[in-house]
């Protein structure tokens, strides 16, 4: 077997007009079916995006000997009930971010997963992007002096109330959505767990999603500082400062796929223009983390974001949480 067949869980946005075209290029990854629990939906989505076979339900998709692996787009709260159902099955399984919203269902998914003896990982295509390969590389070699923290931005503006990023039933709210990416990406660049974490929260009093968050994570060798938010401008920005050098990623998460993503080397001086730019090649982040993933299936290696880093993950997450309620530090 050459290319993994997937099968695509649901016509979520994201999948249709970002991961799945993305796949769709891939030299170890084929996009077989999709599936809805609407039939006209499936139909639709399938013809749009060229995808050969269509389902009526998740459970026909599921019970394909055809299909080999599962992308899972749901909405939050949907995530670990089919990723544990797609296993079951016998499907390896890519899951959207955040795996899962609590430490539970990781545990859970990581319990299946054993049992069945197949793949699963979560969707962070971040962690397989060349500029952020090249970051951790950078980091870790000591081109920066020794590391002292990092600061991050994520922002942008929604206030559309059928948005499941607006529905707090639906795991929405700004550290699951987007709050996710600094602690998975800080962790990844510096190699280690933090050990406390505090932060403050802002609700929106119409939703009830934490629209607002500020965030101090201790790591053991630097200090990390995020601020993330669902009813702003737009803004992204990771920064990782060092006792000789500041790197600064330009376009973090939503890396673009159409031109060259950007890391900027800053010197210890106030100058208005960096010391050194590294422009990555063109590229598009969801075409590698498929192939990454279909390569894991193939080659029977590990997969990019197993689902024990998942748990570490939603376990900062979780101590994120429990921080803003008791306004303290927590252990993680």
């Amino acid at each position: 077997m050459n290319k993994i067949r997937w099968g695509i869980l649901s016509t979520a946005k994201i999948g249709l007009k970002a991961v799945i075209p993305a796949m769709q290029k891939g030299e170890y990854s084929e996009v077989t079916a999709i599936a809805s629990r609407d039939p006209v939906k499936a139909k639709e989505a399938a013809a749009a995006a060229g995808i050969p076979r269509w389902f009526g339900s998740y459970e026909e998709l599921l019970s394909s000997p055809d299909i080999d692996a599962i992308y899972n787009p749901l909405p939050n709260h949907l995530h670990v009930p089919w990723s544990v159902a797609a296993m079951k099955a016998g499907k390896h399984v890519l899951c959207e971010k955040p795996l899962s919203l609590d430490i539970a269902g990781v545990k859970k998914m990581i319990s299946v997963r054993d049992a069945m003896k197949v793949k699963a990982g979560e969707a962070f295509m971040v962690r397989t992007n060349p500029q952020w390969l090249a970051a951790r590389e950078i980091v870790r070699s000591g081109g920066l002096g020794r590391i002292v923290s990092v600061t991050g931005h994520f922002s942008y503006f929604n206030t559309d109330p059928a948005d499941i990023r607006n529905r707090k039933e639906w795991g929405g709210g700004a550290m699951w959505d987007i709050g996710c990416y600094p602690v998975t990406t800080s962790r990844f660049v510096l190699g280690e767990e933090p050990r406390r974490v505090v932060c403050v929260i802002e609700d929106d009093g119409k939703f009830k999603t934490d629209r607002l968050a500020s965030a101090i994570l201790d790591f053991p060798s630097a200090q990390v500082i995020f601020t993330i938010s669902t009813q702003q401008a737009a803004y992204q920005r990771m920064q990782f400062l060092g006792t000789e050098k500041r790197l600064e990623i330009e376009i973090p998460f939503n890396a673009p796929f159409d031109r060259p993503c950007r890391i900027n080397l800053w010197g210890s001086g106030l100058s208005s223009k960096p010391l050194e730019v590294k422009d990555m090649d063109v590229c598009n982040q969801y075409t590698i983390q498929g192939d990454e993933f279909s390569l894991a299936i193939l080659k029977h290696s590990e997969v990019p974001v197993p689902l024990e880093d998942s748990l570490k993950n939603t376990k900062v997450l979780t101590a994120l949480f429990r921080s803003a309620r008791t306004r303290k530090w927590q252990n993680v």
